[in-house]
């Protein structure tokens, strides 16, 4: 009995345990399967791109972008700057069917509209090599955005609402809202830098440009800022620091492991420009010049504002001009030109303090020697050269620089005969660079004594058969205020790093003395004389001050063409200069376009508020009311300072 009780368990158990071990066998076939596909998944039909997913997740290099340094006026004032700028992206397949709701939200932000925003946020699915098809997880939204702008964004991902109580909702869908909230929108890893030029046109020509450029750092694409133009590019390589680099390894969330952080260089900053510039003295030059623009109508009109003793440059500045943050493809070229320094003219009669100042310094006049005028008209070499509309009889040297003719500088040019008059001409440095530290700086033109004609010995000393570049001729009448000792521009004080300390500085530079201090000081006496009535420059007198100057009424080529250059060209305190001022109008009006009628007033505006923001203690002596030695009242001539259209040909 007992025996058969076990025959019929046995019968009945054996059955269900094969049942079991069956089913567990087919289960660990499956699984055994599944983890078999999964391998072949993993090593062979994504491998590749696995590979580059696993790599880019553990290792990487971030980059550390360095400052540009910024340009500063010596005062401290922030001429240029550079803020570091985020590129905000934006992956749509974190945002799914919620474009309306994101772009209603950011859209104001961003500056765009909400239909541009939505458009951009659209899911989008593209096609590997091997005609994979993949979400398009980056989109660029906005290049340039300033951090406070990033942060505005922030605030309003983090603040989106949905229309649903979230609270309600799946852990899986409360967990979509929230990666929508926090990784959706976000920025690349490394910021942009945006140049910004606090002035706007201020000193745009002094400043300059930069542009974007790329280049490899440690196997990644950087973008730096590159001088283009102006102190940008001259002092690009100070300005410009030195990119540092991280090497990491991250998890997979691209979250870095800071135990294993290896190479950490950083980022050095660009050195900062500290300029002789005051950027208040700019701003008023740029003022008073505005005024000539619409009362001479000129092509275009320059100034500088010099220290002669140093020859540090206060200020300097071409209309029309640019602004620096706004240039683009409608911004005229020829605005760009900082003509102080790339244009050339024939400097007209200012170009008389030259040939005179060398005749004294070889003693062969004084400034009291008569030479005669020939009543207007002389001819010489086959020319006839003209004190136009004047009928100068005998005039002292001292009254040839106050009424400017023509006929008595060519006298005194052929008495100081060829060489000597080359001699100084190159002694007060013309036909070389000034020396400024800027791009694009000409020389002028000044042919060597071989090259002149017959005619040139008088041509040249009344200001035509050579071309000079305004910051020239400011220097040149510098040299005259600064006892005699031509200087080399100076535009930068020294430079500084981010501590305030001072690796380079830079001190005022004697080019030579290109004539005595005798011979600079009758010259002084002799100027004084032209902004006296009787002068051509009455105009350019200042009521505390005494002023020695000199204008200028240049015709441009072709003669006959009435389109003239007019200058002035003046110092005060005369006996002690503290400044000297330049002022040159290209094209004026031909109705007006005298150097005493359009520049000497412009001078007397720069100068009555220059002299008042910096300072300068007015002269013990006042101007005098008493013309100069002959009575009658002369403006100076442009046609003066040419030869007649037909008499014109070979101007060396």
């Amino acid at each position: 009995m007992k025996r058969e009780r076990q025959r019929l368990l046995a019968s009945v158990v054996q059955p269900a345990q094969y049942r079991r071990l069956a089913l567990l066998a087919l289960l660990l076939a499956i699984a055994f399967a599944g983890l078999g596909y999964r391998l072949v998944d993993l090593q062979v039909l994504r491998h590749d791109d696995l590979s580059r997913e696993a790599a880019g997740g553990r290792e990487n290099t971030i980059i550390r972008p360095s400052r540009r340094g910024d340009i500063l006026d010596a005062r401290g004032n922030v001429l240029a700057t550079s803020l570091f700028v985020k590129t905000v992206c934006a992956d749509p397949s974190l945002i799914g069917t919620n474009q309306a709701i994101v772009s209603r939200a950011l859209a104001p932000l961003l500056k765009m509209s909400e239909a541009e925003l939505a458009h951009k946020l659209e899911p989008r699915v593209y096609k590997d090599q091997t005609g994979r098809d993949h979400e398009d997880k980056y989109v660029i939204l906005k290049r340039k955005v300033l951090l406070e702008e990033w942060e505005k964004i922030q605030t309003a991902m983090k603040n989106l609402s949905f229309g649903v109580d979230e609270k309600k909702l799946l852990r899986r869908e409360r967990g979509f809202y929230r990666n929508l909230r926090q990784r959706a929108i976000f920025t690349e890893p490394v910021d942009d830098q945006l140049r910004v030029y606090p002035g706007g046109t201020l000193a745009s020509h002094l400043l300059g440009l930069t542009a974007a450029r790329d280049r490899v750092v440690e196997g990644k694409a950087v973008t730096e800022l590159v001088g283009k133009d102006g102190l940008e590019a001259a002092f690009n390589s100070a300005l410009d620091g030195t990119v540092g680099w991280r090497q990491i390894e991250s998890d997979r969330g691209r979250r870095e492991l800071v135990i294993f952080r290896e190479e950490d260089v950083a980022p050095r900053p660009g050195l900062n420009v500290v300029l002789t510039l005051d950027a208040g003295v700019q701003d008023l030059l740029e003022s008073e010049l505005a005024p000539g623009v619409e009362n001479f109508a000129p092509v275009s009109i320059s100034g500088i504002v010099i220290r002669p003793r140093t020859g540090a440059i206060l200020a300097m500045a071409t209309l029309p001009n640019f602004n620096p943050n706004q240039i683009g493809a409608t911004t005229p070229m020829a605005n760009l030109r900082n003509r102080v320094i790339t244009d050339s003219f024939e400097p007209g009669s200012t170009f008389k303090t030259v040939v005179v100042s060398g005749a004294l310094n070889e003693q062969i006049v004084s400034l009291n020697d008569v030479f005669y005028c020939e009543n207007g008209l002389f001819s010489f070499a086959g020319h006839t050269l003209h004190d136009a509309g004047h009928h100068f009889g005998n005039l002292t040297v001292e009254e040839i620089i106050a009424r400017s003719s023509n006929i008595g500088a060519a006298k005194i040019g052929m008495k100081l005969g060829e060489s000597r008059l080359y001699k100084y001409i190159r002694d007060f440095g013309f036909g070389d660079h000034t020396g400024i530290p800027l791009p694009g700086e000409v020389r002028g033109t000044v042919h060597p004594v071989k090259d002149w004609y017959k005619v040139s010995i008088a041509q040249i000393p009344m200001g035509q058969g050579l071309t000079v570049t305004p910051l020239q001729m400011a220097m040149a009448i510098g040299t005259i205020a600064n006892h005699g000792r031509l200087m080399r521009p100076m535009l930068v004080d020294h430079l500084e790093d981010e501590h305030k300390q001072v690796p380079v500085r830079y001190a005022p530079q004697t080019v030579r003395q290109a004539i005595s201090e005798e011979t600079a000081r009758l010259m002084v006496q002799a100027m004084k004389k032209v902004v006296l009535p009787g002068g051509t420059a009455p105009k350019a007198a200042l009521e505390h001050y005494t002023v020695a100057g000199k204008t200028g009424t240049g015709q441009k080529p072709p003669y006959g063409s009435r389109k003239y250059f007019s200058s002035f060209v003046g110092f005060f305190p005369a006996d002690e200069p503290e400044i000297c001022i330049a002022v040159f109008l290209d094209e004026p009006d031909p109705k007006r376009y005298y150097g005493g009628e359009t520049a000497g007033p412009i001078f007397k505006a720069i100068a009555e508020r220059a002299a008042a923001y910096l300072g300068i203690r007015p002269d013990v002596e006042a101007p005098s009311d008493q013309p100069v030695s002959r009575a009658e009242a002369v403006a100076e001539s442009a046609a003066s300072n040419t030869l007649t259209a037909a008499q014109s040909g070979g101007n060396y």
